[in-house]
């Protein structure tokens, strides 16, 4: 049967987050989850649909691919796909030919599970190793520790308690309270919290989003960030086991974070709230 490329129509998202879902296992590899596609819905359920791009064979959906940007893929396979030889031949045919409707031409890069066959297949088109990621992991199936921080879950009436911090904590974020409630309205969201840290001043110093695939699935922190005027007070690694502690809540077999390695701060900050670093990952990219 041939493999069908498809970028599916907002109605048919549901059934992409549903596939995201069940290849989440602990174990995997660090790869393309439910969440991602939660956070990236605060741009709108067309905008997120557009981005997104589907791999399928006799009905079955076996890749999922987020263009994060327009030169950078998110992409992930089914656990019983990753070495499957005609999808990985087509995957490298889809994601190297502009005319796909893929990636487009120059400099761009790709995001797979470390093993996939189709990584072995782009190093030996001609792409290379890119910048350097450390994904975490934190077990959820021991009580998570207090993280002696007032955490409140910020719903629609915080949402711009939340955006305020998130502007504060990414000097690019153009986050507001309208695309919190875009996020919101995703389907992904029915599995997230959205939680907010407070001082003993009452002021907002730190937020995160957790993503939950399931009962017994890894859930992701996506993003988190501390108010820049709020930093070096321990309030990263407090959120981060407050997120912990959420995702178990939600019946989370584990939580995953990935952070760039070159951001030494933040690797040890998650580090200092529990989660163990796992081996470095590395996109793949093309140059112009």
């Amino acid at each position: 049967m041939a493999i069908v490329l498809e970028r599916p129509e907002v109605d048919g998202l549901s059934e992409v987050v549903g596939a995201l879902r069940e290849w989440q296992y602990d174990g995997a590899p660090m790869q393309l989850h439910p969440g991602d596609l939660g956070w990236f819905w605060r741009s709108g359920a067309e905008a997120t649909a557009a981005a997104v791009r589907t791999w399928s064979r006799d009905g079955r959906m076996l890749a999922v691919g987020l263009l994060d940007s327009p030169g950078l893929l998110r992409l992930t396979i089914a656990p019983d796909a990753q070495r499957d030889e005609a999808l990985a031949r087509q995957l490298a045919v889809d994601v190297t030919e502009p005319a796909r409707g893929v990636l487009p031409e120059g400099r761009v890069s790709i995001d797979t599970p470390s093993g996939a066959l189709v990584q072995e297949l782009l190093l030996a088109d001609g792409w290379n190793a890119a910048e350097p990621w450390t994904p975490l992991r934190r077990d959820l199936t021991e009580p998570v520790a207090d993280p002696g921080l007032r955490i409140e879950v910020a719903g629609p009436e915080q949402a711009h308690v939340f955006a305020a911090v998130q502007r504060a904590a990414f000097d690019r974020s153009r986050f507001t309270a309208e695309r919190w409630h875009a996020m919101a309205a995703g389907s992904p969201y029915a599995d997230a919290r959205c939680l907010v840290a407070y001082d003993d001043r009452g002021n907002a110093v730190a937020g995160v989003i957790v993503w939950s695939a399931g009962p017994g699935r890894p859930g992701v922190l996506e993003p988190m960030g501390v108010h820049r005027e709020h930093r070096r007070h321990g309030y990263g690694a407090a959120i981060s086991v407050a997120a912990a502690a959420a995702l178990q809540e939600l019946g989370s077999s584990s939580a995953l974070v990935c952070t760039p390695s070159s951001n030494v701060a933040a690797v040890a900050t998650y580090k200092s709230a529990g989660f163990q670093q796992r081996a470095v990952v590395r996109d793949l990219c093309r140059g112009a």
